[in-house]
């Protein structure tokens, strides 16, 4: 039963009473939940709450975070649990909060804005903002006296210099506007190899390596940067390039950031050797990081990077998948300690007496395995453990094999991760978003594609089928969000271009062509409904959704790829496919569009160097036809070749690179660029022969 009055509500249920309860009550983003019994008059982002705010003439209040936010937590504790902060922003404003991952629409305009005020940005963000929505003030975490003073003021010259504040909205908006508009500029030459070689060359000067990574701190995972440098490095045969990726992918697996007890990475590390993470686990992350450690294993045959692929995929299992075959979002940073205070990492890290105890007999060895030491002590007696030698190395010094070192120190943390199951766990956001798994779903492919594993496979499709029933409409669009049975909100570009990938790589290990038909008419949803006929490149939102300042286009390769970059590829490897389609030129086009920016910024269009190199070298068109073209598929899809796309069947296929292709009692292989054939071949080693595969 909910009661609500004019200062607010009051929730009872099953004996609980909330003093307090606001209209988030009725959300199902656990980021809004987790403010339903604030004091603050919170509303969930509606067009009924902005035409209220028009009709009452009171500035718009948004903040903006997400579950697994650190600071966000820390900003409610002293804000918004607050009844004096409350009583201000209820009074003076009208309350709006926003999970960023439900709506990155919303969240990428207000970034920009406050990147214009203040140079920087960041999460909480907290933007103030007109009744239209053109925002005129922002902060990201502000601490309750600061806050409570910010906001009378805001108020006040609200109220007696509107104008003043109006002027300085609409210009702050026609910025944010201006900041975000992509020129189509026809007529210009593609970016050439030597082009590609000097900017990765300029871009080189900023990689560590020695422990991976860019030479700062914190240190972000960034799978796109080095997905691209492995593609870059075995393309040009550019070993130096290929030994950073090495390392950075090895001291990441060594370090805090993967959580050595049970898999899987936390979003980022706080210090220069990836040792201290900000401890949230993030599906996307995760998602494109097995990805990427199976296309290493692929090249090197690393078996570490196997073993990173395996407990990855272990934790995503244990603590993310929803029973329907769906990938929940992320764990939080924070978790209760011993004390039962919400605290950033108490699930992970441990004391040495702890561990002493627990591993009992084979400490000394563990101690040095996992550096109980100056080198992995954080704070306060806390250890989050790290490796900095070799297997080989420690059972040298130690006088055991390396078998028997893997036996020991595997036996040691199932006794940790046994013990760290009595702890009270991470708060888990369990809302399903359409992007997310659709990085997971290729990470699942490219696990099942690199390393063999059927499991995984059967993963992917379990996945797959889930999108389509429960994230796909009839028409072809997509639902952005999926909690509790129900689906909800349009889904944005990035939703399109992620499913649409993962459903065409789905089709290239499986040659079902119910996952290639899915990715068409997802890539011609958005064509229909995303394309901006000026600039060629594609808006995050579609023409049915009501647009906010601005229809954004995102080019930026940031954490997650730009979703106009993984558009462009779909584009071009499509038409390898259907090219009678106009797709090629389509991508074409947006490479010439955003490719001024490679020379000085080439890590932040990382994504989109992988076109270069398509448009500039071969690219095959791989068609196996007869019997067998299961088999050997799954033989060539298994070879690192970043630069082709596969189609298979039995006699003859619907696609026009598969027809006439049928040979009674073979099972041929072609490998084709733009539809020109070699004489076909019958097994994946003739194919490698024909490429040159070294």
């Amino acid at each position: 039963m909910i009661l609500c009055f004019s200062f607010g509500c009051t929730q009872k249920k099953n004996d609980v009473t909330h003093k307090h309860t606001n209209a988030l009550i009725h959300e199902s983003s656990p980021y809004l939940l987790q403010h339903a019994h604030n004091p603050v008059n919170w509303e969930a982002w509606k067009p009924e709450v902005l035409e209220r705010a028009q009709k009452e003439d009171k500035p718009l209040l948004i903040s903006i975070g997400y579950a697994s936010c650190h600071w966000c937590h820390v900003m409610e504790k002293e804000c918004f649990e607050d009844e004096e902060v409350a009583q201000v922003m209820n009074e003076r404003f009208i309350n709006i909060k926003i999970d960023r991952e439900e709506r990155p629409d919303v969240d990428q305009i207000y970034m920009d804005a406050i990147q214009l005020i203040s140079g920087h940005g960041g999460w909480p963000l907290n933007i103030v903002a007109l009744p239209n929505g053109k925002p005129f003030w922002g902060a990201t975490y502000v601490p309750k006296k600061n806050w409570i003073q910010s906001l009378e003021q805001l108020s006040k010259i609200y109220k007696e210099d509107r104008a003043r504040v109006e002027e300085y909205a609409n210009n702050l908006s026609q910025g944010v506007t201006a900041i975000n508009l992509v020129e189509n500029k026809e007529g210009q030459n593609l970016y050439s190899m030597d082009q590609l070689d000097a900017a990765v060359s300029q871009w080189s000067q900023y990689f560590d390596t020695f422990l991976g990574g860019y030479k700062r701190a914190p240190k972000f995972m960034m799978p796109n940067n080095w997905d691209f440098l492995l593609h870059y490095a075995t393309a040009t045969s550019h070993g130096e390039i290929l030994e950073y990726v090495n390392t950075t992918l090895t001291r990441m697996a060594h370090g805090g950031i993967f959580d050595q007890v049970s898999g899987g990475f936390s979003r980022y590390s706080v210090d220069t050797k990836w040792h201290v993470p900000h401890f949230e686990k993030m599906l996307y992350d995760n998602g494109q990081l097995v990805s990427l450690y199976a296309k290493a294993y692929s090249v090197t045959k690393n078996e570490l990077y196997r073993e990173v692929v395996e407990r990855t995929i272990d934790f995503v299992i244990e603590e993310l998948k929803d029973e329907k075959g769906g990938f929940y979002s992320s764990l939080d940073a924070d978790s209760l300690d011993e004390n039962q205070i919400l605290k950033e990492g108490a699930y992970y890290v441990w004391t040495e007496n702890e561990l002493k105890t627990l591993v009992g007999d084979d400490f000394p060895l563990f101690q040095d395995y996992y550096n109980i030491n100056s080198y992995g002590l954080w704070e306060e007696g806390n250890y989050v453990l790290i490796r900095d030698k070799s297997a080989e190395e420690v059972s040298k010094k130690h006088n055991i094999s390396p078998s028997e070192l893997k036996t020991k120190m595997n036996l040691a943390l199932e006794k940790l991760k046994k013990h760290r199951e009595n702890r009270p766990k991470p708060r888990l956001d369990d809302k399903i978003l359409a992007s997310w798994n659709g990085l997971m779903l290729n990470g699942l492919v490219d696990a099942f594609r690199y390393l063999g594993d059927a499991q995984y496979l059967d993963l992917a499709i379990e996945n797959a089928l889930f999108i389509e029933q429960e994230l796909m409409k009839e028409d072809h669009s997509l639902f952005r969000n999926h909690k509790n049975g129900g689906s909800s909100i349009n889904a944005f570009l990035e939703d399109y271009a992620t499913i649409t990938e993962a459903y065409l790589n789905l089709y290239e290990v499986t040659f079902d062509e119910k996952w290639l038909n899915h990715a068409k008419n997802l890539l011609d949803y958005t064509k229909s409904h995303f394309l901006d006929n000026e600039s060629k490149l594609f808006f995050f939102t579609s023409d049915e959704d009501l647009s906010l300042i601005r229809r954004s286009i995102e080019t930026n390769d940031n954490v997650i790829s730009a979703s106009n970059s993984i558009m462009a590829k779909n584009l071009l490897k499509f038409h390898k496919l259907f090219p009678e389609e106009g797709y090629g030129d389509m991508a074409a086009q947006m490479l010439k569009n955003v490719q001024e920016n490679f020379d000085k910024s080439a890590q932040s269009y990382a994504n989109w160097l992988h076109l270069v190199l398509f448009e500039s070298q071969n690219f095959y068109e791989i068609a196996i036809v007869g019997t067998n073209f299961k088999r050997i598929g799954t033989e060539i899809a298994g070879q690192y070749l970043p630069n082709s796309v596969l189609a298979g069947t039995a006699r003859e296929g619907n696609l026009g690179l598969l027809e006439n292709r049928y040979s009674e009692g073979k099972t041929l292989i072609y490998l084709c660029i733009e539809g020109a054939c070699k004489l076909p071949v019958t097994s994946a080693e003739e194919v490698f022969k024909q490429i040159k595969v070294r």
